[in-house]
């Protein structure tokens, strides 16, 4: 019957044509879209499991035959025309010219046209219904299941899959509408994917897809793709907890869709280590390109062009590789794709289960429609946003694909707990210090009085992982390259202060002007500071200095997952000529000569530099180079045309060794470099003579914040690693000869152009001044003796200023010099007494006061010079918690404190915070009367439970810095 009515039909294309305009009727079920005629076209057959792939059920043959019928009571695509000579053909149909003459010619003599149109649609729709049942006959069943397979629900179990990767204390993996995967690289994770129908293990294949960046290249390591074989075992990769959380697998009752009743889930069990597991209930629908994210729906999207789709063909996959396609860029030590079949014995299976360098997939089960996978994460794979698409398609039909793109956005991190990571840190004590706790101490004060500020970084929070990522697209770093810790550490040292152009994270300020944003010494932590930089869409925020930026690069370090630390010199150096000494120079009066006598030398000695280690690796570098590394984010010099400064060994800086990467000269002269004085001298031959100077002042202490205590209240929890970056003794032979390779020759000279101390007979000391308390007076002490057997005559001066930290100088408060006799062997007494109402109207930032004192003997030319910094104490302030806090319930905080002025502190306000407990909140607050105790009661509401630190500040125009923190321990 089949093969009649085939014949019939060729023999009917030879005379049949079209009696109607283009009317794109209804019925239309395969029509050609590239018809250049009304005439029937044959198309070229194709078979398929012995059926001609284009073979439509209801057509006859092979002819389109109802496109060009209308079915009664459906709407016509394009209307008819009236019969006749006014006739007109319609714009974007073709047709023949004989074509249109037989039309005209037919309805000009039909008096019947509408019934003559109706009949015909009527047979060609009952001749349908006939062919439909012919062909569904005649198809083999397996014609229906062609389809490639369609993805319905996906889950990554983050807050479970979290657990083992110790990332369970970030905001976005807690997030209750859409929990995003936060994932170390080097360990296994459990992804689950609901089909709209059972995987056929013959026909169907399946890739898990991983992209990072604007441009995934397989290549460059930043596009994986990960085909799913059956016949890879199950639980290759064993995860390292013996239990999977509750709720982590699709142990899962049977899910009923509302809107089809259809039962939609089968039960999953556990395989290996996976303990039971809770409902498939956590899964969420995502969209899909070309299918709608309920697949219950079988109206489809427009499709869309999927990012996954590689320009040109695409070749069958070699699917007897378990891995996935990927090739990385060498770090450390080479890798890539490995060949050769995996289908050997169960040894090469185990060594397959250690082999940490590449991407790796097995199917952990499947029951139903679901399937359970765990995907390995290389050690060396791009830090960064990762995005997850699932491919399906028939074997042998890859063109005919659905790509389906998952919601969440897939978050990989450094593994310091992955001994392939060079980021592993094998010390558990420290990973909980340098990588998880979320608060901590940045050391300012002077290196007599060391002040600890506390400061909240806060890296859990929900806005520090996307600000990061943020911040490493606008470094411009190579998505290729963001798996090297050494790179990233760079980056990130370039991206936070944006002082010489726009593309940082927040201007630095040293002025004490911050009227247009917010003054350094209010902010508490690095949370508020990186959501308002994300709110602003990417504008430095306003203002910071080097404390406050080392604040932010642990944050965002420990983010990342790099191990990192804040580090406090004390009497840190800036040279900018090379000459390995920072230069001052004083006129005869005992005034300082701006920028010395040629106006170029612009040489800086702060009080205090804060810049951050990172733990890693270096592979780049000798044997013995590993371990802490610095990085500055206040870089002052161009390094590579980029302002950044790191890594440098901390290591190399204490050796000396220079010549390794990165910018270990300028650190080392930060610590190492000498202060030198000149004074103008009419009978020198250049005009100035060197002064007597301590020559171990530079460096004189480095601290951190010891990882085994904290100090809400004093300084107990400070740790000195002085001894980590430079030798006890600074005038060795070997500081000099490194000294003299990074000066050259000449400049090595003036090194060693000191006084002859021989015909010193003066010993001048300068005092150090004791805890001064804010808004108290204060004396400049100055010890003079004569050793000699003669009166000496001494020229002399002593200056009180107030400074920035950066020892620039703010303000003179008081002078006094002059001339006088000290008798032989005598000893004399110089003071210079300075009160309140002299200094209050003149200090700047961090209260700091300079004493500066020089001397010189007419007799002998003796010159010298020496000065010291301190800080001016405020009161601390006091927070209390009185009752017991818990999570979900309002809770009452005190803050306390007194002014210790006679005047009222105007534009006042409190900021605090704590990780867990208050997000950054500022709170306005009245004038406060002079000597006035304050004590103000607020409110908090803990979102997590645990011990939690609370930091608070004041600030006014009169005085700032006064802040406090207390620890409370939060019930669940």
């Amino acid at each position: 019957m089949s093969m009649v009515r085939r014949s019939s039909m060729d023999r009917m294309s030879s005379s049949m044509t079209s009696s109607m305009t283009g009317m794109g009727l209804g019925g239309i079920t395969g029509i050609t879209t590239g018809m250049s005629t009304m005439s029937c076209t044959r198309e070229q057959p194709m078979t398929i499991g012995g059926m001609p792939s284009n073979y439509v059920p209801g057509l006859s043959a092979y002819y389109n035959i109802s496109s060009f019928c209308q079915r009664p009571g459906q709407t016509r695509r394009w209307p008819m025309q009236r019969a006749g000579p006014t006739a007109q053909h319609r714009p974007g149909r073709s047709h023949s010219t004989g074509a249109l003459h037989r039309m005209k010619h037919s309805m000009r003599n039909s008096p019947n046209t509408q019934y003559t149109h109706n009949l015909i649609c009527k047979m060609a729709d009952q001749n349908e219904r006939r062919r439909r049942q012919d062909t569904l006959e005649m198809i083999p069943q397996s014609y229906y299941s062609q389809q490639p397979l369609k993805v319905e629900l996906t889950e990554f179990y983050s807050r479970d899959n979290s657990k083992d990767h110790h990332t369970e204390q970030y905001d976005l993996v807690n997030d209750n509408i859409l929990p995003n995967p936060v994932l170390r690289r080097g360990q296994n994770f459990f992804f689950a994917v609901r089909f709209d129908r059972t995987y056929d293990k013959q026909q169907d294949m399946i890739r898990l897809v991983f992209c990072f960046g604007p441009k995934p290249s397989v290549t460059k390591g930043t596009r994986v793709v990960l085909p799913v074989n059956w016949s890879t075992q199950q639980g290759v990769f064993q995860h390292s907890r013996e239990m999977m959380g509750m709720g982590m697998g699709l142990g899962m009752s049977r899910i009923q869709d509302t809107s089809t009743g259809m039962a939609t889930m089968g039960t999953i069990g556990t395989m290996g280590t996976m303990s039971s597991m809770g409902p498939m209930s956590g899964m969420r629908e995502t969209t899909t390109y070309g299918v709608r994210r309920s697949s219950f729906s079988n109206e489809p999207l427009p499709l869309q062009h999927s990012p996954l789709s590689p320009h040109g063909p695409m070749d069958r996959p070699m699917i007897e590789r378990y891995g996935g396609t990927t090739q990385h860029s060498s770090f450390g030590r080479g890798y890539g794709s490995r060949h050769g079949s995996r289908h050997g014995s169960m040894q090469n299976l185990a060594a397959l289960a250690h082999d940490m360098d590449r991407w790796d997939i097995s199917i952990q089960r499947q029951d139903g429609n679901t399937i359970t996978f765990q995907v390995h994460v290389p050690a060396t794979a791009p830090v960064g946003v990762w995005n997850c698409w699932v491919q399906t398609n028939r074997f042998g039909q890859r063109d005919n694909r659905h790509d389906y793109k998952c919601d969440e956005d897939v978050y990989i991190l450094f593994n310091p707990w992955c001994r392939e990571d060079p980021v592993y840190m094998d010390n558990e004590s420290s990973r909980k210090e340098y990588v998880l706790n979320e608060q901590g101490k940045i050391w300012c004060g002077t290196w007599r009085q060391p002040k600890g500020r506390k400061w909240i970084y806060g890296q859990f929070d929900d806005v520090v992982l996307p600000a990061c990522m943020y911040l490493l697209e606008r470094s411009g770093l190579e998505h290729s390259e963001r798996g090297n810790p050494v790179r990233v550490c760079r980056a990130i040292s370039s991206m936070i202060n944006a002082n010489h152009d726009d593309d940082g994270l927040m201007v630095g300020r040293y002025d004490s002007e911050y009227k247009d944003g917010v003054a350094p010494h209010a902010w508490t932590g690095s949370v508020a500071i990186l959501e308002r930089y994300l709110s602003d869409g990417g504008r430095p925020v306003e203002y910071g200095q080097c404390w406050v930026f080392s604040g932010l690069v642990v944050t965002i370090c420990r983010a990342l997952g790099i191990p990192c630390r804040s580090v406090t010199n004390y009497v840190s150096a800036h040279d900018t000529n090379r000459t390995f000494t920072v230069d001052k120079y004083f006129d005869r009066d005992g005034n300082e000569v701006p920028n010395g006598p040629d106006e170029d030398c612009y040489d800086s000695c702060w009080n205090f530099h804060v810049w951050n280690d990172v733990w890693m690796q270096r592979p780049d570098l000798p044997q013995g180079y590993s371990g802490w590394q610095i990085i500055d984010s206040t870089p002052q010099e161009e390094s590579e045309s980029v302002y950044h400064c790191g890594p440098a060994s901390v290591e190399a800086v204490r050796r000396g060794e220079v010549g390794f990467q990165y910018d270990t000269p300028f650190m080392y002269c930060q610590i190492n470099a000498e202060l030198c004085h000149f004074q103008e001298e009419e009978n020198s031959e250049w005009g100035f003579i060197r002064m007597a100077s301590n020559q171990y002042q530079v460096g004189r202490k480095i601290l951190t914040k010891n990882p085994s205590r904290d100090d809400d209240e004093g300084e107990s929890d400070m740790l000195e690693i002085t001894h980590e970056y430079k030798t006890v003794d600074s005038s060795s032979p070997e500081r000099l000869a490194i000294i003299a390779s990074c000066r050259g020759y000449q400049r090595l000279q003036q090194y060693y152009e000191y006084p002859d101390r021989n015909f010193e007979d003066v010993y001048f000391d300068l005092m150090d001044i004791d805890i001064v308390p804010y808004g108290q007076p204060f004396d400049c002490t100055m010890n003079i003796q004569n050793k000699s057997h003669e009166d000496r005559t001494i020229w002399c001066v002593l200056t009180a200023s107030s400074c920035y930290y950066t020892g620039a100088i703010a303000s003179r408060v008081r002078r006094a010099q002059g001339e006088f006799i000290v008798r032989a062997g005598q000893r004399e007494v110089l003071k210079l007494h300075v009160t309140p109402q002299e200094y209050m109207d003149k200090l700047v930032d961090h209260s700091m006061v300079k004493v500066h004192a020089m001397a010189y003997v007419k007799q002998t030319r003796q010159a010298w010079s020496d000065e010291d910094d301190f800080p001016l104490h405020k009161p601390r302030m006091q927070v209390q918690v009185r009752s017991q806090p818990c999570v979900g319930q309002e809770c009452a905080i005190t803050f306390s404190f007194q002014n210790p002025l006679n005047v009222q502190l105007t534009d006042c306000y409190f900021t605090f915070e704590g990780p867990g407990v208050q997000r950054p909140r500022q709170i306005r607050f009245r004038d406060v009367k002079p000597g006035e105790f304050v004590n103000y009661q607020d409110k908090f509401v803990p979102r997590r439970q645990g011990e939690r630190r609370i930091v608070v500040t004041f600030s006014s125009r009169q005085m700032d810095e006064i802040f406090g923190c207390t620890s409370v321990t939060v019930r669940g």
